[in-house]
């Protein structure tokens, strides 16, 4: 199973360090993939949820742990052009990963072969799934 910290965080909600490369490192180190805000901007990428926050290299994003939510129509080619791992979505109850991967809307059914996000914030019976994409994802090791 994919456990994947949201943006960073592993036991609670960091909103300071959200989406920061350290945090992000320390995160990775502790074992699990990351999903991470990013924005594209004159040739160049950033971490980041409304906003250009950090500027980071490509090298990083390319990174198999890493799992790039585009927050910009240019951070989704940008993206696709680097060969990271990638997806966007808005409202939309399912998206698919560029690794095919089936992003799951927080609330929405969970599938087989979905990764299940921030389930904290849904009461579900049963989690049967491929992956989960938590702000306290150390509770799911």
């Amino acid at each position: 199973m994919y456990l994947i910290s949201h943006r960073g965080n592993i036991n609670n909600i960091d909103k300071d360090r959200e989406n920061s490369p350290d945090y992000i490192n320390e995160a990775l180190e502790n074992g699990f993939d990351v999903e991470v805000d990013v924005r594209f901007e004159n040739g160049k990428f950033f971490l980041g949820h409304d906003f250009n926050q950090f500027e980071i290299d490509k090298n990083f994003l390319q990174n198999d742990k890493i799992w790039c939510h585009a927050k910009t129509n240019e951070a989704l080619m940008a993206l696709d052009q680097i060969k990271a791992h990638y997806f966007w979505h808005q409202d939309d109850d399912y998206t698919i990963t560029s690794k095919g991967y089936i992003w799951t809307y927080p609330g929405k059914k969970i599938l087989p072969k979905s990764i299940c996000v921030l389930p904290e914030r849904v009461s579900y019976k049963k989690i049967n799934c491929l992956g989960i994409c938590s702000d306290f994802i150390e509770k799911y090791k």
